[in-house]
Parts: C-alpha cells; structure tokens; sequence
C-alpha cells in the first residue's frame, strides 16, 4: 500500500492517535475538547497525503529540503492555523514540535505494520518527511508570529493601563493643590480616584513580578497556616468595596469553612477575581462571594453578571496575556483593557494549594471557582518547579 493511500484510508487512527499525544500534553487542570485537541489535524494529514504524491522535481526538492517553500501572502494552510491555535491554547514550542514529531512516528509503525511499499517505500518515506517538516516548519512559524503579536500587545496594553491611572493621579493632585477653587466634597472624591489608580497600579506591579517569576521556573511560594476562609472573603470584600463603593457585593456562606491556607495569597486571588468581575459584570448588577465548607475541600466562587464569555475563550481563560472583552465601557481608568495576567496568576496559587480553578459562563452569569484542599495537599506543594 502506498503511503499517502494509508494516510487517507486511516485518519480516523491516526487522528484517535493524534487527539491522545495532545491530551497527555496538558497541563494538569486543563481541558480541551476533543474538536479541539484534534485541530486541524485531519487537513493537515490531508495535505500531505496531497503532497507525497505530487510531482516534484530534483530543484524543488532541493528548495523543499532547505525550507525555500513559496506561500501567497493570503494563504494560510491548516499547519499554520494550528500553530497560531496551539499558542492561543497554552501549548510551548515543545509541545508543538512534540505533536509532529508523535505523528511523523505513528504514520511510519503504521505503514509498517501494513507491509508498506517496498517497490518504493525510500522515496515515499523522503517525500513524507519532507511534508511533515514543511508543515512543523509552517506552525512554528505562525506559533512565532503570535508569540511576538502577544509580546508587541502586551507592551501596548501596559502603556496604556500604566497612563490612565497615573493621569488620573496627576489631575486629582492638580485639584488638591487649589483648595480655594474647589466645591465641598471635590477633595475627597480626588482623593478616592487617587486611591482607586494607585490600588490599579499596585496591582498590576504585583501581577507582572509574579508572572516574571513563573516564566522564570519559579512557583510561586506558597505559607499554608491554619485560619478561617470567611476572614480572607471578609477581607478582600473590604478591600474591594474601598476602591469601588459605587458597587453593590454580597457574601454568602456555609459549612466549615476553617483550613490551613496561604491567608495573603487567597485573598490576592479573591482581589484579582473581584476586580475582574467589577471590570467585565453589568455595572447595575451585584457582584456575590460565595464560600462553602465540605468534607474534604472548601470552594469559593464569584459570581456576576453580564456578557457571557465565549465557550472558545473559556478554553483558554487562564493562560497568560488573554485579554476579554469588558461588558460594558466608560471613562473610567477601570474600563482599560487589562493585561490578561490576574487570573493566570489565581490558577498559580490555587494550583500551589493543592486546588483547581474553573470558569463557567452563560446568560445567567459568569462563575469563577476555586476548589481548595483543608490543607494537607498545600503543606505538600513544592517551593518552586
């Protein structure tokens, strides 16, 4: 049988083969589903089936070879679209390299096991392998150009989020330094804008240190000591309400809820899950947190309420540098764009607990949870990895 004959006559396999190497390279907590594991896998097989059997001279394979491989500037070929997808879903340069490398084997045991073509099984192997390094070289080209697109956006949405609030600090100390121009009640309303910009500023000093030192190896560390999970939601309740008092949040629990906890760190993971329900809910809505004991776990939530998240960003939704769209805009600092770091940062630290993070989202409300351990599994987590 001939090689590109077996790939079309057995990509249901192949695919089955493709779908859990992908699964097996997911970090633990992630869950793709399995449209998504097999992405584009099946137009990518296609593709060099195609090109196993057509014709090619001495020079094009020798082009082919040393990756001189002409594509229109439109053109956007299923490995490309599967580079730029597997970034978007979290997957590294390895990971990716690692897909191919997995297919390139599971074709050749395949074609193997079936007999082959001895008649000219050499130049099928040469012309397989030479579309499957066209195909890696496509996607981590494309993989390259989202890493650097992120980068370039990153650095824009940090400039951006840095100028509002420190405008909004200068302007507030213009009006403090001319008391005699200013209404009753103007000193305190720039008074409360300085401390909404400088809690804004302080947070995402805090979210990109602890970003930089996970992309430097590090975990972030992690103090488990016996304490009370209503006092850290009381706490991060009043911390919210102080910069946003114009909104209205709720606290509801139940069950036991005493555990061994890193006390600072959950309450910087209820912050970054509070502002961001205050940056992407309905304004007119309540904000609700929510923490419940049970046997073996205690799990907190917050809930709000506005535009659903799409299924394909929930994907993805805690992996560094994504960005959502607020559900509604305004003036305010509040309504920048953020820079897609406060809820990777919660899915480190709840990890580091021993727990699990989980998003839901529908038009009933958005629901990010944190399903913690009473504390054995955080006193065993290691200090860095």
């Amino acid at each position: 049988m001939r090689l590109a004959q077996l790939i079309t006559d057995n990509l249901e396999e192949l695919l089955v083969e493709w779908e859990a190497f992908a699964l097996s390279l997911l970090s633990p907590g992630q869950k793709m589903t399995s449209l998504a594991l097999r992405d584009h896998a099946t137009q990518i097989l296609k593709a060099i089936a195609e090109d196993i059997e057509s014709n090619q001279t001495d020079l094009e394979q020798a082009y082919k070879s040393k990756g001189f491989v002409p594509i229109a500037d439109a053109t956007r070929t299923a490995a490309m679209t599967h580079g730029a997808l597997r970034y978007l879903a979290g997957f590294d340069l390895r990971q990716l390299a690692a897909e191919f490398r997995a297919l390139r084997a599971s074709v050749l045991h395949l074609w193997l096991k079936r007999g082959g073509d001895n008649g000219s099984a050499f130049y099928q192997m040469t012309r397989f392998n030479e579309s499957i390094d066209q195909a890696l070289a496509e996607s981590i080209a494309n993989y390259s150009d989202e890493v650097a697109r992120s980068r370039d956006t990153f650095l824009a949405i940090l400039g951006h989020d840095l100028r509002s609030p420190l405008t909004a600090i200068a302007n507030s100390s213009l009006y403090l330094g001319s008391p005699g121009l200013l209404p009753a009640g103007e000193p305190l309303d720039a008074v409360r804008r300085i401390n909404r910009s400088t809690a804004k500023m302080g947070s995402m000093i805090k979210d990109l240190l602890e970003y930089t030192r996970t992309r430097l190896g590090h975990a972030i560390p992690v103090s488990p000591r016996a304490g009370s999970m209503e006092q850290i939601c009381r706490s991060a309740l009043d911390e919210i309400r102080a910069v946003h008092p114009e909104r209205i949040f709720r606290l509801e629990t139940s069950g036991e809820l005493e555990g061994r906890f890193d006390s600072e760190r959950l309450q910087q993971v209820l912050s970054n899950l509070l502002n961001n329900a205050v940056q992407h809910g309905a304004p007119s809505e309540p904000i609700t947190l929510r923490a419940y004991g049970e046997p073996d776990e205690i799990t907190v939530q917050v809930r709000n309420h506005g535009r659903p998240i799409p299924a394909s960003q929930l994907q993805v939704i805690f992996d560094p540098l994504v960005q959502v769209a607020s559900a509604s805009a305004s003036d305010d600092a509040d309504a920048a764009d953020n820079l897609g770091l406060g809820l990777y940062i919660c899915r480190e630290i709840v990890t580091m607990h021993g727990g699990t993070m989980r998003a839901e989202s529908s038009e009933r409300g958005t629901v990010f949870s944190a399903h913690l351990p009473r504390g054995s599994a955080a006193a065993m987590q290691p200090a860095s990895r």
